[in-house]
C-alpha cells in the first residue's frame, strides 16, 4: 500500500511540476510576444518619423528652390516642366511619408503636427515675397525640429 501512495504522490507531483512549468513558460512567453511587437511597432514609428521629417525637408528645400527660380529675374527660364514635375514628386512622397506616418501613432498631437507641417511647408509654395519667403523658411525648419523632438519623446 505504501508502494501506491508513493508512487500516486510521485505522479501528482509529476503533474503539479508539469503544470506549473506550463504556466511560467507560457507567460514569458506572452510577455516575450508583447515585447517583440511592441519593439516591432516602435522600430516602425521610427522609421516612419524619419522618413516623414527627410521627405518634408526634399519637399522644403524644391519649394525654396523653384521660389526662386520664378521670383529672381535672371532665373525665370529655369521654371521648367521637369521642375513643376519635381515640386509634385517630391510633395507626392512627402503625403505618402506623412500618411505612414499617421498610420503607425496612436498620438493625436503627433497626427495634427503631421498634417500642420504638411500646411506650413506647401506654403513656401504661395509666398509673394522674399521676408514672406524667409519667414515660412523658419517656421518649417522650427516645425520639422519639432516635429522630431516630439517624436523622438514617444520613442524613449
Amino acid at each position: 500500500m505504501e508502494a501506491v501512495i508513493t508512487s500516486v504522490v510521485a505522479v501528482l507531483g509529476t503533474l503539479l511540476g508539469s503544470a506549473v512549468t506550463h504556466v511560467f513558460q507560457s507567460r514569458t512567453a506572452d510577455r516575450r510576444e508583447r515585447f517583440t511587437r511592441a519593439e516591432r511597432l516602435r522600430q516602425e514609428r521610427i522609421d516612419a518619423y524619419c522618413a516623414y521629417a527627410g521627405a518634408l525637408l526634399d519637399y522644403r528645400r524644391v519649394l525654396v528652390h523653384r521660389w526662386f527660380v520664378v521670383h529672381e529675374e535672371d532665373r525665370c527660364d529655369e521654371d521648367s516642366p521637369e521642375l513643376r514635375e519635381e515640386v509634385y514628386k517630391t510633395r507626392y512622397a512627402a503625403q505618402e511619408a506623412m500618411f505612414r506616418a499617421q498610420m503607425v501613432t496612436d498620438d493625436p498631437e503627433i497626427l495634427d503636427r503631421t498634417e500642420q507641417i504638411m500646411a506650413d511647408v506647401t506654403e513656401i509654395h504661395w509666398a509673394e515675397d522674399r521676408d514672406t519667403l524667409t519667414e515660412l523658411r523658419a517656421t518649417t525648419r522650427r516645425g520639422i525640429r519639432d516635429f522630431v523632438a516630439a517624436t523622438a519623446r514617444r520613442m524613449r
